[in-house]
């Protein structure tokens, strides 16, 4: 990259071959405040271990990253999506990011132990997250509601896109099934028989605009990028008849042009939805629990037994199910663990746990009697 093309990328940031990679006045801010003039912003396209592709508008290259970075933790560190700074080829600093998918990085889940000290950033700088579900084997009401969680955690914008309705003696009835616990968020259905429902999907791809697609192995994300891009750029693999579940055919994250304008990233299958710790995912995912909840007797009811509670005379009415009430409570008490665990130990937290959970068992008792 010679000195020349440096200088028109420093002197004119804001031009056109930045904007199709999602350049804008943020990140020009941002490198406004940069001192060093032999730097050059560039997009991380792609990471293969302890290399770096990056886009510059103009072209394409491979980079490593500067000891700096590699060593304090305090530094951002280059993820699929990133604005980065460039000397020759090395990346010296990652530009403030607009908004970053993360997650609890995987095996934390179960093991809480490092819980609160390990965290994944699957991506950065995204305009939509797609959560991408089969209608195959894949249709789960209550996974989608932790991918909605993971994804409103972040303060990023979701849409559920429906693959293999073709497979589905009733598709509509999933969106209809969706339309109670996915509010106001929009719904795909894709089937590989149609290419036309294709273009539901253009407007969150025109030119700047960058998706990250997420959902399990094997439902059809590498196949819905091929058929958006027109030819067969990622590999897919078929579902095992035996297990019902794919294989990890996408194993890297890229972010791939694609000739709508937009970009995508083709995340790799995500088998355990690891969550973070923010409060707001719920609240957001579980806006109907949320309402409710303020109109309850008591400021502070856990909607598990006290009278007067509103959420709870829904759901013996019918109008929420029980086990959306159950995936509400798993996933606060998720989350609450996640909060508490950066300020207390892991035997502190058990036991006052424990204690609430005793509580509770006399209160209901109590109510009983009654």
């Amino acid at each position: 990259m010679n000195t020349k093309q440096n200088k028109q990328i420093n002197t004119n940031g804001t031009g056109r071959y930045l904007n199709r990679l999602g350049w804008d006045s943020f990140f020009q801010a941002h490198l406004n405040t940069i001192e060093k003039k032999d730097l050059f912003p560039a997009r991380v396209i792609g990471v293969e271990k302890n290399s770096f592709f990056i886009d510059t508008g103009k072209r394409e290259g491979r980079v490593s990253v500067s000891g700096r970075l590699s060593y304090h933790q305090s530094e951002l560190y280059p993820v699929i999506g990133d604005w980065v700074l460039i000397n020759q080829s090395v990346i010296i600093t990652v530009l403030p990011r607009k908004n970053a998918l993360i997650r609890g990085a995987s095996g934390t889940q179960k093991n809480r132990e490092t819980v609160s000290k390990k965290v994944q950033v699957i991506a950065a700088n995204l305009d939509t997250v797609c959560i991408v579900c089969g209608l195959d084997r894949d249709f789960n009401i209550r996974r989608i509601e932790r991918y909605l969680t993971l994804v409103y955690n972040c303060g990023l914008n979701p849409i559920i896109i429906l693959t293999k309705a073709d497979l589905h003696e009733d598709p509509k009835s999933c969106v209809n099934a969706l339309a109670s616990v996915a509010f106001h968020v929009p719904v795909h259905l894709i089937s590989l028989t149609d290419d036309a429902c294709l273009s539901q999907l253009h407007p969150y791809l025109s030119e700047g605009q960058t998706i990250a697609l997420i959902g399990s192995s094997g439902a059809g994300k590498s196949t819905l990028v091929n058929r958006l891009c027109g030819e067969d750029i990622r590999a897919t693999g078929a579902v095992s008849e035996r297990i019902g579940k794919g294989m990890h055919v996408t194993t890297s994250r890229n972010l791939i042009m694609m000739p709508q304008g937009g970009m995508i990233i083709d995340n790799p299958g995500i088998r355990e939805i690891a969550l973070w710790e923010d409060q707001a995912g719920v609240v957001s995912a579980f806006p109907d629990i949320e309402s409710l909840g303020k109109e309850c007797r008591f400021s502070d009811c856990s909607h598990m037994h006290e009278p007067g509670c509103r959420v709870l005379e829904a759901v013996n009415s019918g109008r929420i199910e029980q086990s959306r009430l159950n995936n509400y409570y798993k996933l606060r008490r998720e989350l609450d663990y996640l909060s508490q665990r950066q300020n207390k130990s892991a035997d502190r937290i058990e036991k006052e746990r424990w204690q609430e959970v005793a509580l509770k068992v006399k209160a209901m008792k109590r109510s009983g009697r009654k």
